[in-house]
């Protein structure tokens, strides 16, 4: 028996990995993080899975179903949303996991920050503007941040900041990033990334934070900051470079 950790994708149901998809469909128990997983994912589950949805479970409660199943020799689809190496509260299951002897495996899913970018038609690694890319979130109605690791700190750095989970407070993103970025400096909303009711916001530090107000977005957001989102003079990439030396075999 395994419990198989799948990152469900950001919203849309086909933005699922061919090897996540395979495990729900063939696993006798799916426990799925409620709202934000798509429904069609939870109806490729074979006929008779028992289905959880862990929204309102406790950490204990998620563990006993985990447990209850490797104990009846059964596998389990753990269904995350986005990836579940970031911010997908996999670490402290993996963890009781280990404590307890239950096998698990991690299968990785498209993260909300790169289905923003997708959906912005931007790269968040630009030449010459930013290679550099910052996941975080803020401290709010949520596990305090490790010291060093505010924004005002990794503003400093300059690089391309993307926030999870921080939509609510961007009032205060805004007054933490502006002393390092600047007013003009171009910012993205991007809400429910892949659904149908997808929503994006394009603006400044400067007036962001009345759209997103205006807009109504208060969860399953991701905020982009950053030069790159704007940028059109830079240099072409060395990788396709004719400069660049190349094998003779062309690969």
């Amino acid at each position: 028996m395994t419990v198989y950790f799948i990152g469900a994708g950001p919203g849309a149901a086909d933005l699922i990995t061919l090897r996540g998809l395979r495990r729900l469909q063939s696993a006798p128990v799916c426990l799925y993080a409620g709202s934000l997983v798509p429904r069609e994912l939870l109806d490729a589950c074979p006929l008779g899975t028992r289905l959880v949805d862990t929204a309102n479970l406790t950490l204990d409660e998620i563990v006993v179903e985990l447990l209850t199943a490797h104990r009846a020799g059964l596998d389990v689809a753990r269904l995350h949303s986005g990836d579940p190496s970031v911010f997908s509260a996999v670490a402290e299951q993996m963890r009781r996991l280990d404590e307890l002897g239950v096998p698990y495996e991690v299968v990785p899913g498209v993260p909300a920050f790169a289905a923003a970018a997708a959906a912005l038609g931007r790269e968040l690694t630009v030449p010459g503007v930013g290679q550099t890319v910052i996941l975080t979130r803020t401290s709010a109605r949520a596990t305090p941040m490790p010291e060093g690791e505010d924004l005002k700190t990794l503003g400093a750095s300059g690089a391309t900041i993307v926030l999870h989970l921080a939509v609510q407070r961007i009032d205060a993103v805004v007054e933490e990033l502006l002393p390092s970025y600047g007013p003009d400096c171009p910012v993205a909303v991007v809400a429910r990334a892949s659904r149908p009711d997808e929503v994006i916001l394009r603006s400044t530090l400067a007036d962001i934070a009345g759209q997103v107000h205006a807009a109504g977005i208060r969860r399953t957001a991701v905020i982009v900051v950053g030069r790159v989102l704007s940028a059109t003079q830079f240099p072409d990439s060395h990788l396709y470079s004719a400069d660049r030396e190349r094998p003779c075999d062309g690969s």
